[in-house]
């Protein structure tokens, strides 16, 4: 009888632009106000790409980093999987084909997923999949995101939210148990589609000079409607995978939330009784980075030094579609 394979989360890498747009940049924009934008969203700054610099550019430069940590070449990557909602093109070819090929990946399965802020949790449940079923030994899964091409800078309710950046991790075969993710939950609920949606282009909205003069091909959203539902939507997730596995808040060394709004992270912190030392904190200094959010903020905890081999994390992300997610895992660096 075949032994059991264990998906092992190995490695974090993170890429932001140099570019910095401050609120007080924005002041000067649009109508709003350093104080206004903090005291509502908690988001003091963003980082900004370049004219030239694409979602895969960010990616590639993410998996780079998560591929070394993990201590394997571009060679031993056997799958490659982008969540974005940003991509370099409409459709085709895929981000990830893109990053793929940037990295002198041949020959190796690559696709996106769409799955807005949950992307990277979604990327991770397949990833998980792959490797336990013995399909695939090492994936590369990335969320990254260039919010900043589809934002509308004369929009005050979305373009002081969103930044741009790229995280990565390496997921891979393991023999040993302590090393798996424990649990992921994702779902769905499409009838909530226009709470956060980019209208065009699209076959309901093809690229047509009238959608473009509407504005059709910038992010659109509820805000109101969207913040009351992730603070529900979250904390019942978070709620259930914690049951579900046993596991109380305070067993958590690390709730990463996605990060989108000060106020949502600390109303589901507060109702999961989680301390100031175990929230992951970042969206003051990146602002929402969609798909982006999660690996950025894991990548913030290792590099400072908070991440311990061994310890657990809980994800917790809620996105466009809408989409939901959580996942409960150990941090697995490959220290052999």
């Amino acid at each position: 009888m075949s032994k059991r394979v264990y998906a092992a989360f190995r490695s974090i890498g993170a890429y932001v632009p140099q570019k910095i747009l401050t609120n007080a940049d924005l002041e000067k924009m649009v109508d709003t106000t350093d104080e206004w934008i903090t005291q509502r969203t908690g988001i003091k700054e963003r980082h900004i790409a370049a004219d030239d610099e694409y979602t895969s550019d960010m990616g590639a430069k993410a998996a780079a980093l998560a591929i070394e940590r993990a201590g394997l070449e571009s060679s031993d990557i056997d799958l490659v999987v982008c969540a974005t909602v940003t991509p370099d093109y409409f459709n085709m070819p895929s981000t990830a084909c893109v990053i793929s090929d940037k990295l002198g990946i041949k020959n190796v399965q690559a696709f996106d997923i769409a799955a807005a802020c949950s992307g990277f949790v979604y990327a991770l449940s397949v990833a998980k999949a792959f490797v336990e079923s013995g399909m695939k030994k090492n994936v590369l899964i990335v969320g990254a995101e260039k919010f900043s091409s589809i934002v509308d800078w004369s929009d005050r309710a979305t373009c002081i939210l969103f930044g741009d950046g790229a995280g990565a991790a390496v997921i891979s075969a393991s023999d040993n148990e302590k090393e798996g993710i424990v649990d992921i939950h994702a779902s769905a609920d499409g009838s909530y589609a226009d709470f956060l949606m980019t209208p065009s282009p699209g076959s309901v909205n093809p690229a047509t000079k009238e959608a473009l003069e509407q504005g059709l091909q910038y992010v659109k959203m509820k805000g109101n409607e969207t913040f009351k539902l992730a603070v529900k939507t979250l904390t019942k997730d978070v709620q259930e995978i914690l049951e579900a596995n046993g596991l109380e808040g305070k067993d958590i060394p690390h709730f990463v939330p996605h990060q989108a709004n000060y106020r949502i992270i600390k109303a589901v912190g507060d109702k999961l009784k989680m301390s100031e030392e175990q929230v992951v904190l970042t969206v003051h200094k990146y602002g929402n980075t969609s798909a982006a959010s999660i690996p950025m903020a894991i990548n913030d905890i290792y590099e400072s030094g908070r991440l311990k081999s061994g310890e657990l994390m809980l994800l917790d992300t809620f996105g466009g579609g809408l989409t939901w997610a959580s996942a409960l895992l150990p941090f697995a660096p490959n220290d052999k």
